[in-house]
């Protein structure tokens, strides 16, 4: 079948509690048409069992070109628009490009390279708590946000001045927003990541951009274009994520303090109460955009061709045909097979890293703050309007 319902539009409701409209629509309409605050009308796959393949089809391309022919049928391709340097990396491909472009950043992100790098983000997550000195903090502004960043930053060899930057910058193009400013921001991220670049190519270090850097210039099938992209991406992506898996975990553990309770108890429950955390409220709400290059039948609706086609990780991991009691917080839970880092060919590369840093970051708030509290109502926090990012803006506790 195919729907003809008007679409539904996602508003500030939406963005506070995504899950609210899931759950009606994984009964009512698990594969229908809504409206995103940019006026883009897309399908949204809500349902385990239809989100998982959905993910991993390769009937729904996400092709950069490909998908300047879908905008423009929808009649908004001079919107806001990213310069054109940030938008060529792997998430914007299919093979065999995307192959190509994964595989040169694939080894600095392998098991025992992550692992390698235990001591110093144990070290990092030390000092930021060292910090926190007063009764009370912003912990995205102390912590959530500075340990991913400094992280990704280290890793890549961004200085030090430019982060609070970078972090303005991403969230404003992660979010909904006026054209204009949407479109400066990404001109200033782009002149930025060029001149980066450049400095790595005239003073290259041990960092993994000036790796990539170096790959380019030795004819590794990799263009300047795409170097700059590569940057955008893994920056932006190397802090996102684990800034709203750390904040977005330990509000939902200062709303449980049972579940707080049984991590301090036994420390060794935290790699699987990260795993709960990404399941029960993860940092990615929809996954990036596809676009259907034929018919595809979703769920029993066909989605004709040419149609942006957007993926609900955060409906699917609250699906009640996949996990039991999907409203609740366990920490004990086998949370395995959620979708919180995407699947198949575009599962988030840096996972492991995401990963080890949610495990140091949960392990030093609850051993150094076990008085933490929020120091707001929760339903008083405000959400970040992205249909891409679920995380808040600001999150308040008391420490003591």
């Amino acid at each position: 079948m195919t729907t003809t319902t008007d679409p539904r539009p996602l508003d500030d409701a939406f963005f506070a509690d995504p899950d609210a409209l899931y759950r009606v629509l994984r009964t009512e309409a698990p594969v229908s048409r809504v409206v995103t605050t940019m006026g883009l009308t897309v399908w949204l796959v809500t349902r385990y069992a239809d989100a998982r393949p959905a993910l991993n089809d390769a009937r729904l391309a996400k092709s950069g070109s490909g998908f300047a022919t879908v905008l423009e049928k929808q009649g908004i391709e001079n919107r806001a628009r990213f310069a054109d340097s940030l938008v060529g990396h792997m998430l914007n491909t299919d093979p065999p490009d995307h192959t190509r472009l994964r595989k040169l950043v694939s080894r600095a992100f392998t098991v025992r390279a992550i692992a390698a790098m235990r001591p110093r983000i144990t070290a990092l997550a030390e000092e930021l708590a060292d910090a926190m000195t007063g009764d009370e903090a912003d912990l995205l502004d102390a912590f959530a946000f500075p340990l991913p960043m400094t992280v990704i930053s280290e890793l890549l060899g961004v200085p030090p001045e430019h982060r609070e930057d970078f972090r303005g910058w991403s969230n404003t193009l992660l979010s909904a927003g006026e054209p204009e400013t949407r479109t400066a921001a990404a001109g200033a991220m782009a002149q930025f990541l060029s001149q980066l670049v450049a400095d790595k190519a005239a003073h290259p270090g041990d960092d993994m951009l000036s790796a990539i850097v170096r790959a380019a210039e030795d004819g590794d099938s990799l263009s300047h274009t795409e170097v700059i992209s590569m940057a955008f991406l893994l920056l932006v992506a190397g802090h996102e994520t684990t800034v709203n898996l750390i904040a977005n975990g330990m509000r939902a553990l200062l709303q449980h303090p049972d579940q707080a309770a049984l991590l301090r108890a036994d420390p060794a429950l935290v790699p699987n109460a990260v795993e709960e955390f990404l399941r029960y409220d993860g940092p990615v709400n929809l996954a990036t955009l596809r676009f259907s290059t034929q018919d595809v039948e979703i769920g029993g609706t066909t989605v004709p061709a040419g149609e942006v086609v957007l993926v609900s990780l955060i409906g699917a991991n609250r699906d009640p045909e996949r996990y039991e009691r999907p409203t609740e917080l366990d920490v004990t839970r086998d949370a395995r097979g959620h979708l919180a880092f995407g699947y198949g060919i575009h599962h988030c590369l840096g996972a492991p890293l995401a990963r080890l840093e949610g495990e140091i970051a949960f392990r030093t708030l609850l051993s150094r703050f076990p008085a933490m509290t929020l120091a707001a109502d929760p339903r008083s926090l405000t959400w970040r309007e992205s249909t891409l990012i679920h995380g808040v803006t600001s999150m308040p506790v008391r420490l003591r």
